[in-house]
């Protein structure tokens, strides 16, 4: 067990971990937006959490690695990951969104500035509760 595994600093570091992976995937896309067939994509990880955290579930112990894993993903084993962008996206849904490709800079502007927003709130959070166990192991108020 690790010093911080109780707190919600590996839930933290994760979000900072998929809003880094979103922003590069962004630009990544913003960069390609005049590429000839280029195929937008997007970061998985905000409903794979929300799964994640609903409700208690049935878990078992893998003691073997050929052991099939039971129940729904645990917060520990969500990670964030890439896909191409596809009618999930209403907006970029158009094959042609730039005129060459499915990239829409609307979209993808808007979509830079909110992962940004949630970034910069993980990382005050994460900042505020380091801040906590500061004054914890001071002993001040």
């Amino acid at each position: 067990m690790k010093l911080f595994d109780d707190t919600k600093i590996p839930l933290l570091s994760k979000a900072l971990d998929a809003y880094t992976l979103r922003q590069k995937t962004i630009a990544s896309n913003i960069a390609n937006i005049s590429t000839i067939g280029f195929r937008s994509n997007v970061v998985r990880f905000e409903d794979e959490l929300e799964g994640a955290m609903q409700g208690k579930r049935l878990s078992g112990m893998e003691t073997n690695e050929r052991h099939m894993p039971i129940g729904g993903p645990t917060i520990a084993t969500v990670e964030p990951r890439v896909e191409e962008a596809g009618s999930r996206n209403s907006l970029s849904s158009d094959p042609l969104a730039s005129g060459v490709n499915n990239v829409d800079i609307d979209h993808e502007m808007a979509e830079l500035a909110k992962d940004q927003i949630r970034f910069k709130f993980a990382a005050r959070l994460i900042a505020e509760t380091f801040k906590g166990i500061q004054k914890s192991i001071r002993g001040s108020s």
